[in-house]
């Protein structure tokens, strides 16, 4: 009895000594972290080789032994919503634990968008909403063309405060919002998302290889660590000594063009939305001046203010009678800047921007707020009239050559894999526009005729990754967006790829379809209507997740024909009357718009052309009239089906 005691004791004691050593995690194993509730919780870290390390969490525990190159796992029972908890890893404390919902947030730009830039479209949903349980994650930057690595960049956990409120993407935040109001729970996001990369980085390389060889070998070409570090290094100087020219040629540099006191009486006078180069046919590299005169009553002079400058193509630096407010170095975000008090005076202001343009044709974007806000919320417009004139012409800027962060496998490898096995409850995938590229046949192709494929590669891979061949995905199709057009688009990428999205989404049991064809813009890329695209990704995760009934969008079931009257069918109650947007086509393939009326859970469509074979809706860039609905006024997604004759 003495004896087993003795033994009882001295392997008590090896297990306390041999958990001392410190243990060490994955970045997602922090205070404040969010692990998914009714499912299994999967820890895992590295220790010493034959450590065995303690394990807890609220009322699950266990004991794990790291293996021989000293990696362990652990798995512990479902639990309930809860916390906050204690989760202890051996010797490692983490605090504020909450047990809830986790969704992985991924894609490129669209899904990238803060609150920071939605802020204006959703102010009173912002502004003073706080709450500690739900909290996100941002997956930081990275890239490796060699392998999967262990673990993403160095981040946290933060809650719901005022503070950070504006930097969270702003489908997780609302969607997070949202799943919060319906259950109750701690929801957790982790954002795993980079702006311009096509699908194919987010893939492993060996779900690639088999269809997709050449996408694997352009990443090889850099499989080397010196080879991405020169490649970064050439990219990196040629955009520094094309700014350094820029900067040397640019006349309004040298001569104070953006002083309040320099005399602009002899510079052209430009309509914003027309042409703002002469003699360049749109096409100009270089540095653009532009200035405009403010007339301020006694009443604001010395205010502060908010600049609005809409969104420029592509850089900016902006000044106010001399004085710089504000700089953007890319195209896309909105421009607003503030204006400190005592800057504006009573009378003539000068408001001056140095307009920088490296790729394309500098414009003003349609469509957005051009003025001056004052605190009171007094506003001042902006003159549509500028005065311009031409700093310095340069050549195109080279780009360096390849964008590693865009190559197969690359985002898969450093910010997407270090993130399994941690649990989840679903997938938001938004993403898309690096893919409408239109490369049809040729080897490289990633365009919209091999979209689906790389798509469903690539959620097979996840759940692969995952371990859960039912893991739930959401699917966010793209937005209208360009040049609306009256006449049929047979090549539209964008309308292509939508319906590549669709394809994927009807045919995966365990997928959904939120459909944006109504919440983009004409001008921007970036629709800034996210609460609304967010509302229907919890829509489709309703319905995915917790299996209750949830309003869809409706999908077509069939086409018929009876002579030149096609009747399509769906899968819904939809809103009754006429519907535009919708085409058929003939055996040659040339389409032709067609008179659609809706009734119930048909669409009946008076054909053009005899012997119709395929029917459209929607099927363009940016189909402005698009408004088939179900009766629940969810929008139909755009689609393309053959005709049953």
């Amino acid at each position: 009895m003495k004896r087993r005691l003795s033994t009882t004791l001295l392997t008590l004691l090896c297990i306390a000594m041999s958990g001392t050593a410190q243990v060490r995690l994955p970045q997602l194993f922090q205070n404040g972290m969010v692990v998914q509730r009714n499912k299994p919780t999967v820890i895992w870290g590295d220790a010493q080789p034959g450590q065995q390390i303690g394990i807890r969490l609220h009322k699950q525990k266990t004991m794990v032994t790291a293996d021989a190159d000293g990696h362990f796992r652990a798995t512990l029972a479902p639990q309930k919503a809860g916390g906050p908890y204690q989760l202890t890893i051996g010797t490692t404390v983490i605090n504020d634990v909450m047990i809830g919902d986790v969704w992985l947030c991924a894609g490129q730009s669209n899904m990238d968008v803060t609150i920071e830039r939605v802020y204006p479209q959703y102010p009173d949903e912002i502004d003073h909403y706080e709450n500690s349980k739900i909290r996100y994650f941002r997956v930081q930057t990275d890239k490796d063309t060699h392998a999967p690595k262990a673990d993403v960049l160095p981040t946290s956990w933060k809650p719901l405060t005022q503070a950070n409120v504006k930097g969270f993407s702003a489908i997780s935040y609302f969607l997070a919002k949202r799943m919060f109001e319906q259950t109750g729970v701690a929801q957790g996001v982790i954002c795993n998302s980079l702006g311009g990369t096509p699908v194919e980085a987010w893939i492993s390389a060996d779900s690639l290889l088999s269809e997709f060889p050449i996408m694997v070998q352009k990443t090889m070409l850099y499989d080397n660590p010196e080879m991405v570090a020169a490649q970064d290094k050439a990219n990196n100087m040629a955009n520094n000594r094309w700014s350094e020219l820029l900067d040397k040629s640019d006349k309004g540099m040298a001569e104070g063009w953006n002083s309040e006191a320099y005399n602009d009486k002899d510079w052209r006078t430009v309509n914003q939305y027309s042409t703002l180069t002469q003699g360049y046919h749109g096409n100009y590299r270089g540095a653009l001046w532009l200035r405009q005169h403010l007339n301020i009553d006694s009443k604001h002079a010395g205010k502060a203010a908010r600049l609005l400058v809409g969104t420029l193509f592509d850089m900016d630096y902006t000044f106010v009678n001399g004085r710089e407010v504000g700089r953007t170095y890319y195209q896309y975000p909105p421009r607003r800047y503030q204006i400190p008090t005592g800057l504006l005076h009573k009378g003539d202001n000068v408001l001056s921007i140095r307009f920088i343009s490296k790729y394309g044709i500098p414009h003003f974007i349609h469509e957005k707020p051009y003025m001056l806000i004052f605190e009171d919320g007094d506003t001042l417009r902006l003159s549509e009239q500028w005065k311009v004139q031409e700093g310095a012409l340069m050549t195109t800027c080279p780009s360096g050559g390849t964008s590693i962060q865009n190559l197969p496998s690359v985002l898969y490898n450093a910010m997407l894999y270090p993130l399994a096995p941690y649990t989840i409850n679903g997938v938001v995938w938004y993403q898309g526009e690096s893919n409408t590229g239109a490369n049809d046949g040729w080897v490289e192709d990633n365009g919209p005729a091999v979209y689906g494929k790389l798509l469903k590669k690539m959620m097979g891979n996840w759940r692969a990754l995952w371990n859960n061949e039912q893991l739930p995905f959401c699917i966010v199709q793209l937005a209208n967006f360009m040049a609306p057009s009256e006449q049929p688009q047979p090549r539209s990428a964008w309308a292509r790829l939508r319906e590549a999205q669709r394809l994927v989404a009807i045919n995966d049991p365990f997928a959904e379809l939120a459909v944006a064809i109504d919440m983009g813009e004409t001008v921007d890329i970036h629709p800034l209507r996210k609460k609304e695209v967010a509302d229907r990704v919890g829509a489709c995760m309703d319905h995915l997740v917790y299996g209750k009934k949830a309003w869809l969008s409706p999908q077509p079931v069939k086409a018929t024909a009876n002579e030149r009257q096609v009747t399509v069918s769906f899968n819904q109650p939809m809103l009754s009357g006429e519907q535009p947007e919708f085409e058929v086509c003939d055996a040659s393939g040339r389409f032709v718009n067609a008179k659609a009326t809706c009734d119930g859970t048909t669409v009946t469509i008076e054909s053009p052309v005899a012997n119709p074979v395929r029917v459209r809706y929607a099927f363009k860039d940016n189909p402005l009239k698009a408004r088939l609905q179900s009766a629940k006024a969810v929008p139909a997604s755009p689609f393309e089906i053959a005709i049953e004759h």
